[in-house]
């Protein structure tokens, strides 16, 4: 059957509007030698059934966490994800459109976005969240831009631990002269003297990350202090928002704003996104924050309703005085969020934010009695912790992945010094057997 939705009159009409003679003409633009010739190289046709086990048998080439003992995370977290929480964000309510634009007609949509906001700046200390950003690491430049607005000023110093990718994305929006990076210390640490030295009047934003990309848990209040001397804002990242159920979140360590990945509160790991950039931050900064913001009201006649507000997106005001020219995350992964976040409550949070802890120090102890193997850094870690094996952690994690066993992320990908290093991570999917197996395959390694 044919699935064209133009008859050949349609096709016609088109053409006559737009003023050529053929279909050809309309991709003269594009040079001859890049456009396809003949027919695609594609299998003849099949029926439904040999379609549905033709992609079956493509998806099944697809290593995933439930096949393997993977131990990686490195800013993506396989944490279980209840069966409620994907029953409650599949009703049909809640499938939208990206974005509302008309959204005071959405009051639901709007009422769930104000929920996650809320949620969120709970769980990360601050006065106020918006409505998410793309993911986390768009959210921390996004950050840094604020800062510089508010600032008036360019610099930016961040963190050596900071995610290594997050840091990349920053040089991005940023100019790379404008980024500063700041070194770690032999705790694995962000170098609080090496962060006075370099902070400086010109200084925008002070970044750390906590737990860091190594998973230790930096003194965000020191850097807090360092920014503070200079009038700079703290910008505490993260990637592990599990860890503030058990940590001190951002704003009680002094932070002006927190931006990060919110995946681990109900996202699925799904090959990399859709994710949620978690963003918050102190009242003074509420008129600068880029991205969507949920406010509660009173209508004309008394009802408590939602709508936007501060609203200084591209879509409001003319582009080049926009704040952000993001609008929000996908709306149906905030949602998730707050669901997720609602079903597990404060002493949910904290219990299993605790039981990660206690698993991963665990794993470290069995794997501090293996052979070979060390640990570089001596800073506490929350969930996830580096490994020093006697030689390159490249070849072992390829070994160990040819028998169904992710060891974690190895750390020379970005840091060359790091080579023999592997981020292992420990979440509440991860059982003892799965903790033997790991020790034994990388023993044997």
């Amino acid at each position: 059957m044919n699935f064209i939705p133009h008859t050949d009159a349609e096709v016609a009409e088109m053409l006559a509007t737009v003023g050529v003679a053929d279909v050809e003409a309309l991709f003269e633009a594009i040079p001859a030698g890049l456009r396809l010739r003949g027919d695609l190289d594609l299998p003849g046709p099949m029926d439904e059934a040999a379609v549905a086990r033709l992609m079956a048998a493509e998806a099944a080439r697809d290593a995933t966490v439930d096949g393997v003992t993977s131990f990686l995370g490195a800013g993506a977290y396989d944490h279980f994800v209840p069966a409620a929480v994907r029953s409650l964000v599949a009703r049909g309510e809640f499938l939208t459109s990206y974005t509302p634009y008309q959204p005071e007609l959405s009051q639901g949509t709007l009422q769930a976005q104000f929920e996650f906001q809320t949620l969120v700046a709970r769980v990360l200390g601050l006065d106020v969240a918006n409505a998410s950003m793309y993911e986390g690491a768009t959210s921390l430049a996004e950050a840094c831009r604020m800062a510089r607005r508010h600032t008036r000023r360019t610099r930016v110093l961040v963190s050596r631990a900071v995610h290594p990718q997050y840091r990349a994305v920053l040089r991005t929006y940023l100019e790379p002269e404008a980024v500063v990076e700041v070194p770690f210390g032999p705790d694995g640490t962000t170098d609080p003297g090496a962060l006075s030295g370099l902070a400086g009047a010109d200084v925008a934003a002070v970044v750390v990350q906590s737990p860091n990309f190594f998973g230790v848990v930096e003194d965000v209040a020191v850097a807090a202090d360092i920014a503070h001397r200079h009038e700079a804002l703290l910008v505490s990242s993260f990637t592990e928002p599990l860890a503030f159920g058990l940590c001190e979140p951002p704003g009680a360590l002094g932070a002006d704003a927190a931006a990060g990945e919110g995946q681990s509160f109900g996202l699925p790991l799904a090959f990399g996104g859709p994710y949620v950039g978690l963003f918050a931050v102190r009242q003074p900064l509420v008129k600068v924050m880029p991205g969507r913001l949920v406010g509660r009201t009173v209508d004309s006649r008394g009802t408590p309703c939602y709508t936007l507000t501060l609203a200084a997106r591209e879509q409001h005001i003319r582009r080049a005085r926009a704040g952000s020219n993001i609008c929000t995350n996908e709306g149906l992964c905030a949602l998730t969020v707050a669901v997720y976040l609602s079903l597990l409550g404060r002493t949910g949070l904290q219990r299993l934010a605790l039981y990660n802890h206690v698993r991963a120090e665990r794993l470290k102890a069995m794997l501090r009695e293996a052979p070979g193997l060390s640990f570089p850094f001596t800073g506490p870690t929350f969930n996830e912790f580096v490994v020093r094996l006697p030689g390159p952690a490249g070849p072992v994690t390829e070994r160990l992945g040819s028998i169904g066993v992710v060891p974690g992320y190895p750390v020379g990908r970005d840091d060359p010094d790091l080579a023999d290093c592997l981020l292992v991570t420990v979440t509440e999917r991860r059982t003892d057997a799965d903790f033997e197996r790991l020790v034994s395959a990388l023993t044997s390694a």
